[in-house]
């Protein structure tokens, strides 16, 4: 089961500016609505959460929750997962578990 990803700096802009916000422990998720009807996201990790290597892994985390909760996102919208610096110390010892536990709170 494959992801619409959002690639486009103009689409991830547009996004940023005119969206809803939600804050989780480790994620802050744009929310936004579209025309095209179909689900988008895209997965951000700064270098403020860590080394490369720390940043693919908090990304391949969040697609993980995205393919596994697929169907509990609304249709056409698109989302975008920010992971906040918190996961710096944590990444090493953070589980998916801790992280779909916590974004499972806010995706309802």
């Amino acid at each position: 089961m494959s992801i619409n990803k959002i690639k486009k700096t103009k689409d991830f802009s547009l996004i940023y500016n005119k969206s809803k916000k939600m804050h989780t422990k480790y994620a802050i998720i744009f929310i936004k609505e579209n025309i095209n009807n179909e689900q988008r996201f895209g997965f951000v990790a700064s270098k403020k959460t860590g080394n490369a290597v720390q940043r693919n892994r908090i990304k391949r985390i969040f697609k993980e929750f995205v393919k596994t909760h697929k169907d509990k996102f609304k249709k056409n919208t698109d989302y975008i997962f920010v992971g906040k610096s918190i996961l710096k110390e944590n990444i090493k010892t953070l589980k998916y578990k801790d992280i779909e536990k916590d974004i499972s709170k806010v995706i309802k």
